[in-house]
């Protein structure tokens, strides 16, 4: 019985190695903004900013001891880099610079994450 899509042999011998295109409609691949013009919609979302200077691992118990003028090491070393995070994602390194009475941060290195 054939159902109307049943080759025979010698159509099969001609096709093979043939590969035929079928159509269909080309995907939209999205292009990246060309000008700054095109990122205008996002200049307006916030976005949360950390600087760490460094962590410290320690029990609730030694937490509660704490009182004013108590010293907590932290893990870096004066003037190692510290970590620039934004949207909790680290994106920078950098160093601590004073501005008019105001502590500021200054990129030194740029971190490119894999995005995979």
């Amino acid at each position: 019985m054939s159902d109307g899509n049943d080759l025979d042999l010698a159509e099969l011998e001609e096709t093979e190695g043939e590969i035929t295109e079928t159509e269909h409609e080309p995907e939209q691949i999205e292009q990246p903004p060309s000008s700054a013009r095109d990122l205008e919609a996002v200049y307006d979302i916030p976005v949360q900013v950390s600087a760490v200077l460094g962590r410290s691992t320690m029990q609730v118990s030694q937490l509660l001891k704490l009182g004013r003028g108590a010293v907590v090491e932290l893990d870096r070393k004066v003037g190692e880099a510290i970590d620039i995070y934004v949207n909790n994602r680290l994106v920078a390194r950098g160093e601590v610079v004073v501005v008019d009475d105001h502590l500021g941060v200054t990129m030194t290195e740029i971190i490119k994450a894999d995005r995979n």
